[in-house]
């Protein structure tokens, strides 16, 4: 379905010499100048750009909400998809602030919305299937979401966006995610499982119990990635997933937001494992199994805030960043440039 290109490594060696002649100590500028040498690597340029971030945040409804896995309704889900298309939520407010559009894409939401110029209807289904009795979605209808995903993201590209972040909305998002990740790293469902919206203590036993149950029940295949994926995804899930494996295959900067995005990439590279090359983890989320998710994707956060939220909220935060890394590997000056003495121990 996607082939994603390894990096060039032939321009690493040209990459790593213009970063370590900046007028700077060596390594001085610590995870920036990996950040600069993975983004024009992505590129293949020694001067890579990010001309019109986007971040697309994908909603979807979760029938395992039925079993009260959630402390919110899932009328919420459509209620914070208005909220976005207003302009009021906290994606929204992050997002303007570091000059990064917003699509919002209704990937399965329960309810029906008139035609809105900021909404992308792109609906598989009125939410999935409770996966406590039956899988959440088909396999057609997953494969259907993929390809969906692979489609709005490389038409992004296509109009100019190099770095797009991924964002999501789904009452009972992080029920899906704690399973695929139990199902596909094999580590222990309580381990994966958090307090989501905010469940008290029974809440999360109750949550971390149907986890369990509901994995004993199908008993799938864990390397049969796209029926783990059917199973217990979601709509959202699914469809960020294809596009982050849709946007790699274009070689496009990629930026993971928290939990439920990093279990999407944790599906998307079970398919395709160059897909990790060409993303960029923005933050890791206080939701309970995010860091050891992280430690199983070999993957270093830029940041660490606490934050939970949601919506893509930490990818838009750590954007800045990603155009700080551009800034020096392109603008700062060299050595011979500026007429500084280079270190004994420099380049």
């Amino acid at each position: 379905m996607f082939t994603i290109a390894s990096l060039d490594s032939a321009l690493k060696t040209a990459l790593l010499d213009k970063i370590n002649n900046k007028t700077k100590p060596l390594g001085s500028l610590g995870q920036l100048e990996t950040l600069a040498l993975q983004l024009g690597l992505i590129q293949n340029t020694l001067s890579p750009t990010l001309n019109q971030p986007v971040m697309m945040v994908f909603a979807g409804d979760h029938g395992i909400v039925e079993a009260g896995v959630s402390a919110y309704p899932q009328a919420v889900t459509q209620q914070m998809v208005g909220n976005f298309l207003q302009g009021g939520a906290g994606i929204n407010v992050f997002a303007k602030l570091n000059g990064m559009q917003v699509r919002i894409v209704d990937s399965g939401v329960n309810y029906v919305f008139p035609a809105h110029p900021k909404l992308i209807n792109a609906k598989i289904g009125m939410g999935t299937s409770n996966f406590l009795t039956k899988p959440a979605m088909s396999l057609t209808q997953c494969e259907l979401a993929l390809q969906q995903g692979a489609i709005l993201a490389q038409a992004e590209i296509a109009a100019g966006s190099q770095v797009l972040g991924f964002g999501e909305m789904g009452i009972g998002n992080t029920t899906s995610a704690a399973a695929l990740m139990a199902i596909l790293t094999s580590l222990p469902v309580s381990h994966c499982t958090g307090r989501g919206t905010g469940l008290d203590n029974a809440g999360l036993q109750k949550k971390t119990t149907i986890i369990t149950q509901a994995i004993k029940q199908h008993s799938i295949d864990a390397n049969d990635y796209v029926r783990v994926l059917a199973t217990f995804g979601g709509f959202e899930i699914a469809m960020m997933a294809g596009a982050m494996l849709g946007a790699a295959a274009k070689k496009t900067v990629i930026l993971i937001d928290g939990f439920i995005a990093s279990a999407a990439l944790l599906v998307a590279t079970k398919m395709q494992a160059n897909l990790l090359d060409y993303c960029v983890f923005a933050h890791c989320s206080d939701e309970a199994g995010h860091r050891l998710l992280l430690d199983y994707l070999h993957a270093k956060p830029l940041l660490n805030l606490g934050l939970r939220l949601g919506e893509g909220t930490g990818a838009a935060l750590a954007l800045p960043l990603l155009q700080a890394a551009i800034s020096f590997l392109n603008d700062m000056a060299s050595f011979d440039a500026a007429q500084v003495s280079r270190g004994l121990n420099s380049a």
